[in-house]
C-alpha cells in the first residue's frame, strides 16, 4: 500500500519522502491526460454527422463543443485544490470513473439536449481528473525525471490535441457496429477501465502537506468571470447575439475584477485562495501562462475552422479532413521527442525558433488555401502542416514543463489548476473567437477568402507569441 504525504512529522526527524513515480504510474497518468484533450478535439469532424442524426441546430451543436470546454475550465482549479486537500489519486481515480460514465451517457445520448449535458458532466469529471496529472508528477519527481515527465506531458498534449481530430474521423467513418458518431464518446469507455486498473496498482497518493479548505467565494467568482465571457462568445453568432450576449460580456470585467479583489484579500489575509496572485510572482510561471493564452487560442481555432473548411468547403469526408492533419501529428511527435535534448543545450531559446517555424508553417497552409482551393487536402497541406507541426512541438512542451517549475510542491495542485485552467479556457476561447470569426465571414466572403483571413489572423497570434517568448528565462530550473 502506498505511503500519503501528510503535514505529520517522521518521528527520526528525517523528512518523509515522497513517494516515486515509476514507469508504469507515468504511463497511467499521461493516458488520462491525453482522455480530456482527445475529447475537446474529437468532436470537430464528428459534428456534421451529430447534427444530421439528432436533428440538431447550429447553436446546440456549438453547445455540445462550448458545453464540455467551459464546464472543464471552470472547475480545474478546484479540481487541483480538492486533490491537494483529500488525496490526489483518489481524485484522480474518481474523476477517471466519473469520465468514463459521462463518456458512455454522451454515446447513448438518445437527443441533442441529453448530449448537451452529459458533455457537461464530462467536463466536469475531467476537470476532476486532470490537475491530479500535474500535481502527482510535481509531488513524486524532481530532478532529471521530473524534467522527463514534464516533456512527456508536454509531447501528450499537444498531440492528443491533433490526434483527437484524426481519431474522430476515422471513428465516425468506420461506423463500429453501427455506432456512428456515437463510437467517438463510447470509445472512452474501455481505454477508463484500463486506466482505472493500472492506476489502482502503480499511482502512488500524495496530498498537500498543509491543505487549505476550499475558496468558495473564489471558486464562485472564477466560475461567473468564465461563463460571462465564454458562453456568450461562443453562442452569440449562432444565436443571433441577443441581448443577453451583451449583458453577459458587459459583466465580465466586473466579475474578474472582483475575483481578483477577493483572492488578493485572502492571499493578503495568509490563507490560500483557489489562485493565489502571490503565486504569479514567480517569474517562470507568469511568463508562461502569457505565452500559453496565444498559442491555445491559435491552436483551436486553426482545428476548428480547418475541420469545417475541408468538409464543408472542399468536400472531404471525415476521415479525409482528419488525416489531412496527420502530418502535423507525426512531426510534432518525432520533434517533442526531440525537444529536452534541445532545451537540455539552447535552454527557452529554442521556442522563439519554434514560434518562427510555426510561422512559417501556416504561412503555407494559408498559401495552398489561397492557390488550390476547393482542392485543398493532404497533399496541399503537407508542406505547411509539417513545418508547422515542428515548431509546435518546439514550443508547447516546453512551456508547459517551464510554467511548473519553480512551484513549490506543496502547491503542486494549486499551480497545475491555474495552468491548465488558462490552457483549458484558451483552447475554449479559440474556437469561439477564430470560429466565430470564419463563419461570420463565410456568407459575404465565401470560403476560401473567409479561410485565409482567419488564417492571416492567427499568424498574428503566432507572431505575439514569438514576442512574448523572448521574454522567458533562459533556463529551466
Amino acid at each position: 500500500m502506498t505511503e500519503t504525504i501528510t503535514s505529520r512529522p517522521v518521528r527520526t526527524g528525517t523528512p518523509q519522502a515522497p513517494p516515486a513515480l515509476g514507469g508504469l504510474g507515468l504511463f497511467t497518468v499521461l493516458l488520462a491526460a491525453a482522455l480530456p484533450l482527445v475529447d475537446f478535439f474529437i468532436v470537430n469532424v464528428a459534428l456534421p454527422t451529430i447534427g444530421a442524426d439528432l436533428s440538431a441546430s447550429e447553436a446546440v451543436l456549438e453547445l455540445v463543443v462550448a458545453g464540455y470546454g467551459v464546464a472543464y475550465a471552470v472547475l480545474l482549479v478546484l479540481g487541483g485544490r480538492l486533490g491537494d486537500l483529500f488525496g490526489r489519486r483518489r481524485l484522480f481515480l474518481g474523476g477517471m470513473a466519473a469520465f468514463g460514465l459521462t463518456s458512455l451517457a454522451c454515446g447513448l445520448a438518445p437527443d441533442a439536449w441529453s448530449l448537451v449535458a452529459a458533455r457537461v458532466a464530462q467536463g466536469a469529471s475531467a476537470a476532476a481528473m486532470l490537475p491530479q496529472v500535474l500535481a502527482t508528477i510535481q509531488a513524486t519527481t524532481s530532478g532529471p525525471r521530473r524534467a522527463k515527465a514534464m516533456g512527456l506531458y508536454g509531447a501528450t498534449a499537444g498531440l492528443s490535441m491533433v490526434a483527437g481530430q484524426i481519431l474522430g474521423g476515422v471513428l465516425v467513418a468506420a461506423d463500429i457496429a453501427g455506432t456512428g458518431w456515437r463510437s467517438v464518446f463510447l470509445v472512452n469507455v474501455p481505454v477508463v477501465l484500463a486506466g482505472l486498473f493500472l492506476a489502482a496498482r502503480a499511482v502512488p497518493e500524495t496530498r498537500s502537506a498543509r491543505p487549505e479548505p476550499v475558496d468558495v467565494p473564489g471558486t464562485f467568482l472564477l466560475a461567473a468571470s468564465i461563463l460571462t465571457l465564454l458562453v456568450p462568445l461562443t453562442e452569440g453568432r449562432a444565436a443571433g447575439w441577443p441581448l443577453w450576449t451583451w449583458l453577459s460580456l458587459a459583466a465580465f470585467p466586473f466579475a474578474a475584477a472582483a475575483f481578483y479583489a477577493v483572492e488578493r484579500r485572502a492571499d493578503r489575509a495568509g490563507r490560500t485562495p483557489l489562485v493565489p496572485p502571490s503565486l504569479f510572482a514567480i517569474v517562470s510561471l507568469r511568463r508562461g501562462l502569457l505565452l500559453i493564452v496565444p498559442f491555445s487560442i491559435g491552436f483551436s481555432g486553426f482545428m476548428f475552422v480547418i475541420a469545417v473548411a475541408l468538409q464543408q468547403g472542399a468536400g472531404l469526408g471525415p476521415v479525409a479532413a482528419g488525416l489531412a492533419l496527420a502530418p502535423l501529428a507525426v512531426v510534432f511527435f518525432l520533434f517533442s521527442l526531440a525537444g529536452p535534448r534541445l532545451v537540455a543545450r539552447y535552454g527557452t531559446r529554442v521556442v522563439p525558433t519554434g514560434a518562427a517555424l510555426q510561422g512559417v508553417g501556416l504561412a503555407l497552409m494559408t498559401l495552398a488555401a489561397w492557390r488550390s482551393w476547393p482542392d485543398l487536402g493532404l497533399v496541399e497541406l503537407l508542406p505547411g502542416a509539417a513545418v508547422a507541426g515542428a515548431g509546435q512541438a518546439l514550443q508547447l512542451p516546453v512551456v508547459l514543463r517551464l510554467v511548473l517549475s519553480e512551484v513549490p510542491a506543496e502547491r503542486a495542485g494549486v499551480g497545475s489548476g491555474v495552468m491548465v485552467t488558462t490552457q483549458q479556457s484558451s483552447l475554449a476561447l479559440g474556437v469561439a473567437t477564430l470560429g466565430t470569426l470564419f463563419l461570420s465571414l463565410t456568407p459575404g466572403m465565401g470560403m476560401r477568402d473567409a479561410l485565409v483571413t482567419t488564417l492571416l489572423v492567427q499568424f498574428a497570434g503566432v507572431v505575439l507569441t514569438g514576442l512574448l517568448s523572448l521574454r522567458l528565462p533562459r533556463t529551466i530550473v
